[in-house]
């Protein structure tokens, strides 16, 4: 997470799976729905978090993409999500996930903070993905991919937690 001089940026990361988000998730119902999830996921995501920053929209978008940046994995695939991205099914979202795997390379979801992200991580990123056409909050976010990423595991490994069968 975080250390006592704040993030810790990494270049390279072991573990094939990251979340990189603004905002330190306290305790409470949003940490407990991550966790939740998270905790299902073989390995769990390593999480870096970036401090919110303060001051106008633009300021707060461009602090907060700086520190997105830096906290990123090198060599990762980044993913965004972002309001204006694709909205898949869970089944082609577990196929994404298959298509990033298949290329070696880590994984790391980015989420901005409440102002959204700057134009220069949504220029980094290889996809920008949507969690339908509402806004949530970006804490909620956090405990929506955890499940979305726990169900893309389930659905790649043939597992009954995803019904398929279920109309849409």
């Amino acid at each position: 997470m975080t250390g006592p001089a704040g993030p810790r940026p990494r270049k390279t990361t072991t573990n094939r799976l990251a979340i990189v988000a603004v905002g330190r998730l306290r305790p409470g119902p949003e940490r407990d729905l991550y966790e939740h999830y998270a905790a299902r996921l073989r390995p769990p995501p390593a999480v870096t978090e970036i401090p919110e920053a303060r001051g106008s929209a633009a300021e707060v978008r461009r602090r907060e993409g700086a520190a997105l940046l830096a906290a990123l994995p090198a060599n990762a695939t980044a993913i965004a999500l972002d309001l204006g991205g694709e909205a898949p099914s869970s089944e082609g979202f577990a196929a994404l996930l298959d298509r990033c795997a298949a290329t070696g390379k880590p994984v790391a979801f980015v989420i901005g903070g409440a102002e959204g992200l700057d134009p220069d991580v949504l220029a980094r990123v290889a996809h920008r993905l949507a969690l339908g056409p509402m806004t949530w909050p970006h804490f909620l976010v956090r405990g929506m991919l955890a499940e979305q990423l726990y169900r893309a595991q389930a659905i790649r490994q043939n597992h009954p937690y995803h019904r398929a069968w279920r109309p849409g």
